[in-house]
């Protein structure tokens, strides 16, 4: 259903070296930027290798401000040692944990998940299905 979507960032330098890597372990990258100095309109597209973007974060300075209570986006991971990665990577880039990683039954039998909140206040999660 979903096209791509993208988040507002007050610091893009910032919001970069976070996505950068915590997107690592799942296997996204950069898949194009517009990155020039002074430019407000700076942005960063993510996506698998030799894709589009699916993901884009895009400068917005004072004006980014993460959606409310109640809104997160939960990107897909090959396995749970990825969600790991994933959570530690972001803990080390400005993140604030928000649920470590663990299996949340309540959801299902396999959902292996952990909880985010990047440097601009977005809520992120990252889950895998696999059976480990």
């Amino acid at each position: 259903m979903l096209h791509h979507i993208s988040f507002g960032v007050s610091d893009i330098e910032k919001a970069a070296a976070f996505y950068d890597a915590v997107f690592a372990p799942l296997g996204y990258v950069r898949v194009w930027d517009d990155l020039s100095p002074g430019d407000p309109n700076q942005a960063i597209g993510y996506g698998v290798p030799g894709g589009g973007d699916k993901f884009a974060i895009k400068l917005r300075g004072k004006e980014a401000h993460a959606p409310g209570p109640g809104f997160h986006l939960a990107f897909a991971a090959p396995g749970r040692e990825a969600v790991a990665l994933f959570h530690r990577a972001a803990l080390a880039h400005g993140g604030t944990d928000n649920g470590p990683p663990g299996l949340r039954p309540h959801y299902g039998p396999n959902y292996f998940a952990a909880f985010v909140i990047d440097p601009d206040g977005h809520r992120i999660e990252v889950v895998t299905k696999a059976e480990e």
